[in-house]
């Protein structure tokens, strides 16, 4: 290990020293810089800055501003200039004239005065569009949205870009899977069960948005091949004690609640805040799935039919504190958890026949399964602005403990045609705690070589530990005994060590940034029981190269590539086998391998609206789901196995427009063909692709004190690995009312109005034969009122910390 570190830290000084030495020789060129402000004097962020010549008003080049509602002009000519500023719903505002020479000046900052105007008694006032398109991602603006009234962050992801979410709450972008999940730039280290299980829990009403980053740079963790999603909760931005209280309601098959606190306290150098939430949601899904099972000259087949009820209490919080030590430095903490307790009861109806849809003898299957989700996560972090230049200095110190528990009970009863019954009721019961601890420490360091040069480089160690018991029992003579055949135990350690280094230079109408990130893994898996162990350790490079270049200032290229990499899950890792009834189940694969893949992109923006992405990846050691049948059981069941490669070919489209000043709308198009090929997939060779595409266009409405939203989902028919699946599509509508100056606001919204949303999968490979058809409950009306309190002043702190990409591999049940 000694030895891997002294690599990873001499590869950065020899990558570092050249370009020292070159910012050493490069000398300072003219630019500006300055800020937007409203009336209230708060920064205006993303609006569009444009700079003039002095002599005849031409345009010579234009920006947006940041968060802050800065904007930087670099790599001018001595000269006069004037920064005109615009943005929707304010007037446009023009800065005195500039004269700069070989300097970097400060211009005065410019006030937007806001521009309300009826239009036969609406009123336009600025707001950020639902999709943005950044430079390096694409943002959904989910605050302001009617649509995420009520809903929760697993309900509202399914609408971001390119995202779709599968019957077992498997996230894939653009058509592929493994996706690396953030929430505040922090990785979650779940699965994804566990995932899906706290963003069910995760209300709406505290997503700020979502951010879509297809192809991100070495300073992410390699982790996922098809990019992150990062989840960004607010954060009240006031000074003084304030906050916003929503409650909400919800129906479709069955009721659901739900309530949140957000809250802020300012005061001298100390912030607090915090979010508290609560909620209930019983959750109905119906699944049918039809078998062929062929074993020799026999041939049985299996009709099943699973009506899945699942209630889930949850109470989820987070609180923390940043305190200013001085001007340059801020030292925080923050504390999250999550207490959810779930309930899952099937009822299920196995009709088994020697001829199809005929009836030999079938088994009703009755199963009761009660989890336990009690997690807590807390970092330290501090921040240190060295100098006026940039130069900075972050640091992060995680810890994460994740305790589940789970008690499920199987009663199958066994009859004949006739109603008699041939063999005995099968008890089966188990009972599984699992642990999951998470150790992380994170430093970043930024630092501007030059004007137009800046360094980021950073190091992170993480360690993490995983242990599953499964205690199962079988019933025999009225009493359980210990079932040696499943039970069983596994635990699994990983470390992973870190470093990077990005180098980013700006020329005139050019913006390159080179990356290498180094990361050593050693993990061991431990089959306690059958004293089965598998020992990995690899140390891997992953570079990342971006290039934008303006072509004019309505035309914009970027080209990128990146390497990334992907671990199993734990719970893939994990060879427990769990079961739905006898003749169907899941288990993990301990001997699953990484997958590593190698991402393309060019992207073109036309006049900052229009924007088309082309990208090609290719996947090496693709891990996929898989079915096999066991031909003496006459039982299926799911694993993961690795293919040799996966390519993926895609297009996006996507662009905001204005139809009216009321009427503006998003259209968001990708395409995507993906094949998968394997010389030996369960005895025989695995050559499957086909193209396929999603679409997604929004319309929004906003008349005096009413905001309308509507939502058009499609996805067509698709292939992935050696499953086929049908097309599925949607509508989505809401309305939102604001009163009381404003601090009160009451959203009505119906998701899938039509109830038209439903998975339909079916697979015919080697002696796999299945169709499976899933209902979720999708077709929910809510109504949601939410309560501003408080007063505007003083931004408060962002902060990410530096254990997402553990969180993300951890399963949260759901």
């Amino acid at each position: 290990m000694k030895t891997h570190i002294t690599k990873l830290l001499y590869i950065i000084l020899l990558l570092i020293t050249p370009a020292a030495l070159s910012a050493q020789a490069t000398k300072p060129t003219a630019g500006i810089t300055g800020q937007l402000q409203n009336e209230q004097a708060k920064p205006m962020d993303y609006a569009t800055v444009t700079l003039l010549r002095g002599k005849d008003s031409s345009v010579v080049k234009s920006t947006l501003t940041n968060d802050a509602g800065k904007y930087k002009f670099d790599n001018l000519i001595a000269g006069r200039y004037i920064i005109k500023a615009t943005t929707v719903g304010y007037q446009s505002s023009y800065s005195p004239v500039l004269e700069i020479d070989n300097e970097v000046i400060s211009a005065p900052v410019i006030k937007m005065q806001q521009s309300s105007r009826n239009l036969q008694g609406v009123t336009i006032t600025a707001a950020k569009p639902l999709i943005e398109r950044k430079l390096d991602r694409t943002v959904m603006n989910v605050e302001n949205s009617v649509l995420a009234a009520g809903n929760n962050a697993l309900e509202i992801l399914e609408r971001a870009p390119g995202v779709t979410i599968d019957k077992d709450d498997n996230i894939t972008l653009k058509g592929k899977q493994g996706v690396t999940v953030m929430i505040n730039d922090k990785l979650t280290y779940l699965s994804s069960a566990q995932l899906a299980a706290l963003l069910r829990s995760t209300d709406g009403s505290t997503i700020q948005s979502i951010e879509v980053i297809t192809n991100p740079s070495s300073k992410y963790d390699a982790s996922g091949n098809s990019g992150i999603i990062n989840i960004k909760l607010k954060k009240n931005k006031q000074s003084g004690t304030n906050g916003s209280l929503t409650t909400g309601a919800g129906y479709g098959k069955n009721f659901r609640d739900n309530t949140s606190l957000t809250f802020n306290h300012k005061t001298g150098n100390l912030n607090l805040f915090g979010t508290l939430t609560h909620g209930d949601i019983t959750r109905e899904n119906v699944l049918d799935i039809n078998r062929t099972v062929v074993s020799g000259p026999t041939t049985r087949y299996f009709t099943q039919s699973t009506l899945m009820k699942k209630p889930v209490h949850y109470n989820n919080y987070r609180v923390g504190a940043d305190y200013n030590t001085s001007a340059k430095n801020t030292l925080g903490f923050v504390v999250s958890g999550d207490y959810t307790n779930e309930v899952n009861n099937n009822t299920s109806r196995t009709n088994i026949g020697s001829q199809p849809m005929g009836i030999d003898s079938f088994q009703n299957t009755l199963s009761g399964i009660k989890q336990t989700y009690r997690n807590i996560a807390v970092n330290l972090n501090d921040k240190l602005v060295i100098d006026t230049t940039g130069q900075e200095l972050s640091i992060d110190l995680d810890y994460s403990k994740f305790n589940n528990n789970s008690f499920a009970n199987y009663d199958t009863y066994f009859f004949l045609p006739d109603g008699s019954t041939p063999r005995p009721t099968l008890f089966l019961r188990n009972q599984t705690p699992s642990t999951i601890s998470i150790y992380t420490a994170k430093a970043d360091y930024t630092y501007p070589l030059s004007k137009s040069l800046k360094l980021e480089t950073g190091v992170k160690a993480s360690s993490v530990k995983t242990d599953n018991d499964l205690r199962a029992e079988i019933e025999q003579g009225g009493v359980f005994v210990n079932d040696a055949s499943r039970t069983n135990r596994f635990i699994y350690d990983e470390k992973v060590n870190a470093a990077y280094i990005n180098l980013g230079q700006t020329f005139k109408k050019t913006t390159i940034q080179a990356g290498l990130r180094a990361e050593n893994t050693t993990s061991t898996g431990n089959l306690i029981t059958n004293s089965n162990v598998v020992h990995r350790s690899y140390l891997d490079f992953f570079p990342s190269v971006f290039i934008n270049q303006t072509l004019s200032d309505k035309h914009e290229l970027g080209i990128n590539y990146s390497r990334r990499i992907d671990r199993p899950g734990y719970d893939n890792l994990n060879p427990f086998t769990y079961y739905l009834d006898q003749y169907t189940y899941e288990k993990g694969n301990p001997f699953l391998k990484p997958q590593y893949t190698n991402s393309f992109e060019l992207a073109y923006t036309y006049n900052k609206t229009l924007n088309v992405t082309l990208g090609y990846s290719r996947t090496t050691d693709a891990s996929v789901d898989v079915l096999y049948t066991d031909t003496v059981r006459k039982a299926t069941f799911q694993t993961n196995e690795n293919l040799q490669t996966r390519d993926n070919y895609n297009i996006n489209i996507n662009t905001p427009y204005t139809i009216t000043k009321w009427w503006t709308g998003n259209l968001n198009v990708d395409g995507f063909y993906q094949s998968f090929k394997s010389a030996a997939l369960l005895g025989q060779m695995l050559n499957n692709g086909q193209f396929a595409f999603q679409g997604r266009a929004t319309q929004t409405f906003i008349l005096p004190g009413y905001k309308f939203e509507l939502t058009a989902n499609y996805q067509s028919a698709q292939s992935y690995s050696i499953f086929k699946m049908k097309s599925q599509y949607a509508i989505d509508a809401g309305v939102s009312h604001s009163f009381y100056q404003k601090k009160m606001n009451l959203k009505l919204a119906v998701s899938d109005i039509f109830n038209t949303r439903k998975s339909r999968v079916s697979t015919n490979y080697s002696d796999t034969q299945l169709n499976l058809v899933q209902k979720n409950e999708t077709r929910i009306a809510r109504i949601t009122f939410t309560y501003n309190f408080g007063n505007s002043k003083i931004k408060a702190r962002q902060h990410q910390t530096g254990a997402e990409d553990e969180k993300g591999r951890v399963k949260s049940g759901g």
